[in-house]
């Protein structure tokens, strides 16, 4: 039972989807920060309407709603990089070392591809002798850069 629970977590797919949403739920933090921080007050001054800190006052001394509060954003994008590091450093560069000994290789370069003549998808394996989408044969063409 425990094997199997341990396959199934040690699939590429899952641990791939997994940083994806930790990536996204960062992400999603930083720009939360910019629109509540930035874009909000510059709405809320065209509608008409002080702080300390780094920002800018857009309207009334004190009106929090005008204030834009680059400190508060700069925050979030120093947040960002450093959730991002801790992600690499904790989950996906352990995670590379694992399936390396297993014999799996994950996070690498793209394979080589080429364009194909005929539908000009840009994704066919080097070596491929048809297009999988349009089925023309592919003629021998060095990969594109």
């Amino acid at each position: 039972m425990l094997k199997g629970f341990k396959n199934f977590l040690m699939r590429g797919d899952i641990v791939v989807v997994a940083v994806g949403l930790i990536i996204a739920l960062a992400l999603s933090t930083l720009i939360k920060a910019f629109t509540d921080n930035v874009i909000d007050p510059i709405i809320a001054r065209a509608q008409g309407g002080g702080s300390v800190g780094l920002g800018w006052q857009l309207g009334d001394p004190g009106n929090t709603s005008t204030y834009v509060n680059l400190g508060a954003f700069i925050s979030a994008v120093i947040y960002f990089v450093i959730f991002m590091a801790a992600v690499y450093f904790l989950i996906v560069v352990p995670y590379k070392a694992v399936q390396a000994r297993r014999g799996v290789t994950v996070f690498g370069d793209p394979t080589p591809a080429t364009t194909c003549p005929a539908c000009l998808a840009d994704d066919i394996p080097t070596g491929a002798a048809k297009c999988r989408y349009c089925g023309t044969d592919q003629r021998a063409t060095p990969a594109a850069p």
